[in-house]
């Protein structure tokens, strides 16, 4: 094609014409822009592929050891990241906030489903106690403690204690329901069931009271005002919505899969609010799912299916948790000096939580071997620890990675260490069961 002004082939517009030509401009800056997204979503695919592929045969594996699989899905993650190898696509790490998030909504959802209260009424004072009083202990160990072993602040270390001091459901309550579909153990395993699940509730709880109040960098009056403000409406939004919930249900009369993705909704609006009305007022939006969720639970008859397809969900965030918290570690900081310290900590706080465990227990004429049990099956840690020890390093506060840190190491090091010791000392208690 010949230009009528020059006689020869036509020039690009931008050289023929005194102004660039805003069609080629426009054309050139979406094609690079749609092939810059799409090579990112598929090496962002390809990395997904990767997490699943090798985590569910990775897990399997482990668990044929008798390991807990969120501990190869936690090496994976080491492995995979920017600490080592660096084959996992940035942009997960990027989103990686979100989908924390997520999943623990869903712990949250499933703990509040769990919870029966039927059954600690029944049970009465040390299934109460063993909700927060073992806890309790390992955070004011750590608050005391860590100071002066790791060089932060008190309310540093409140915050540390506070993500350290959750026992791991994901490890305790497989084997305390297989305790009780044998019909072992007698009322051994619904408190430390019951107790493992409220446990979580009151930890995090915990955990947003003191990071709020190291966000603004105090803790006075007022920060103090807003926790019992935060923690009664959350309450109240948690029973509106429960009870809301219930009613929906019955009004529908849907599928169990159709009743997930609703509750799922109402939770994301629930956070949705707490952050829209933060300026305002405090509202604690994982309280609210809490409550709604036991609502539901003691409300509702048929839950299996609901109860089911949380765990469905988990099954696959479980993965991308423990995986993305993996590819966060500094390992420069795990294995160093204050690494030990961090390890020294953890076993003194632990220390401290076998003191609450057995504080919970007396009145109750158990026997030393069931009381350690009791103990051990207190010590896993991982699913809270995923969850929210990566928080304080998203929130730009200085003590961030050594919380990151101490996550890892405390899941790395009572996670097959408390399953181990469970399945030990559980042939020990039902001998003793059995005899008697």
């Amino acid at each position: 094609m010949k230009s009528k002004y020059l006689g020869n082939d036509v020039l690009p517009c931008y050289l023929t014409k005194p102004l660039l030509c805003a069609d080629d401009v426009y054309s050139f800056f979406t094609m690079e822009l749609s092939a810059f997204f799409m090579k990112g979503m598929i090496v962002m695919f390809l990395s997904l592929f990767l997490i699943f592929f090798v985590g569910i045969i990775g897990g399997i594996l482990f668990e044929k050891i008798k390991i807990p699989k969120i501990i190869f899905y936690l090496l994976m993650g080491i492995l995979f990241g920017s600490s080592l190898l660096n084959i996992i696509d940035p942009s997960l790490e990027q989103i990686s906030d979100y989908l924390r998030q997520i999943a623990l909504i869903i712990i949250l959802t499933r703990s509040g489903l769990a919870l029966d209260f039927k059954t600690l009424i029944k049970i009465g004072r040390p299934a109460i106690l063993m909700c927060f009083l073992p806890a309790s202990f390992e955070i004011i160990g750590i608050t005391i403690f860590g100071p002066l072993l790791l060089n932060i602040s008190y309310l540093e270390a409140l915050l540390l204690g506070c993500v350290l001091g959750a026992v791991s459901p994901a490890i305790v309550v497989p084997r305390m329901l297989t305790m009780i579909e044998n019909k072992q153990g007698g009322d051994i395993p619904k408190i430390i069931m019951a107790g493992a699940s409220c446990d979580d509730i009151y930890v995090i709880i915990l955990f947003y009271a003191c990071l709020n109040a190291l966000r603004t960098s105090k803790f006075n009056f007022i920060s103090l005002l807003q926790i019992p403000s935060s923690i009664l409406l959350g309450i109240l939004l948690g029973l509106i919505f429960g009870i809301g919930l219930i009613y929906l249900f019955k009004l529908l009369n849907t599928s169990s899969a159709i009743k997930v993705i609703i509750m799922l909704g109402v939770s994301f609006l629930l956070v949705w609010l707490e952050a829209y009305l933060k300026a305002y007022i405090s509202i604690s939006s994982l309280l609210a799912i809490i409550i709604m969720s036991i609502v539901i639970s003691t409300r509702m008859d048929d839950l299996k299916e609901i109860k089911g397809s949380y765990n469905h969900l988990w099954s696959a965030f479980e993965i991308l948790l423990f995986v993305l918290v993996g590819t966060r570690v500094k390992l420069n900081l795990v294995f160093s000096i204050e690494g030990l310290s961090i390890l020294l900590l953890i076993l003194i706080g632990l220390s401290f939580r076998s003191i609450g465990v057995f504080l919970s227990l007396i009145g109750k004429k158990y026997k030393l071997r069931e009381i350690i049990f009791f103990i051990v099956s207190y010590l896993p840690k991982a699913t809270v620890q995923a969850s929210i020890g990566a928080i304080a390093l998203s929130e730009g506060l200085e003590c961030g990675q050594l919380v990151l840190a101490a996550s890892v190491i405390a899941i790395l090091v009572t996670a097959p260490l408390g399953a181990i010791l469970m399945d030990l000392t559980k042939r020990k208690i039902l001998t003793l069961i059995k005899d008697a």
